[in-house]
């Protein structure tokens, strides 16, 4: 089987609904850097032995999943027969945090001290350049009114995993301490 199709050779490529777009237009750019993040689950969840963290993150992935196909559509096409992002989605990562017994946060985490936890914060960082780019879409363009709530709560959510790892592996939880001079 071919995957490659040579259309995208010249810098364009289709939405679903088949309209065809520059590759450096905004919308692509939103549902790339979501795809990005889910690569970033990806490696989450290969660098997590527990079975129901595990099931989480290929959740996370499938919303993504939804995320990107919401996106990547024209906006009469998402109203027609694709995957809904609910607001059930957000609140399943509001109780998985909910459910994180972590110290009270007094200062600024330095991302590191345990390596799934630096992924974490990676994929941290991504989702929120995810999130400010569907942001800049959603000044050109109406968006699904879950997608922005959606990304923004799993930044949280991937935020509280790192700090869980960190705290669990029994490494440091580094703190920043501003050098005033």
């Amino acid at each position: 089987m071919k995957i490659y199709t040579k259309t995208g050779d010249q810098g364009k490529t289709s939405l679903v609904g088949g309209t065809r777009l520059s590759k450096a237009e905004d919308k692509i750019e939103a549902y790339g850097a979501v795809d990005e993040l889910n690569a970033w689950i990806g490696v989450l969840r290969d660098h997590t032995s527990e079975e129901e963290q595990r099931v989480r993150w290929q959740f996370i992935q499938d919303r993504l999943f939804t995320v990107g196909s919401i996106l990547a559509s024209e906006p009469e096409q998402t109203k027609r027969a694709l995957p809904d992002l609910r607001e059930s989605d957000i609140l399943d990562l509001e109780t998985w945090m909910d459910e994180m017994e972590l110290p009270p946060l007094r200062a600024f985490v330095l991302p590191g001290g345990f390596p799934p936890a630096s992924f974490a914060h990676v994929a941290r960082t991504v989702c929120r350049r995810a999130e400010r780019r569907v942001i800049r879409l959603a000044e050109q363009e109406e968006v699904h009114s879950n997608v922005i709530p959606y990304l923004n709560r799993l930044s949280d959510y991937l935020f509280m995993v790192s700090r869980k790892w960190v705290i669990e592996s029994g490494a440091e939880e580094v703190t920043w301490k501003p050098r005033i001079d």
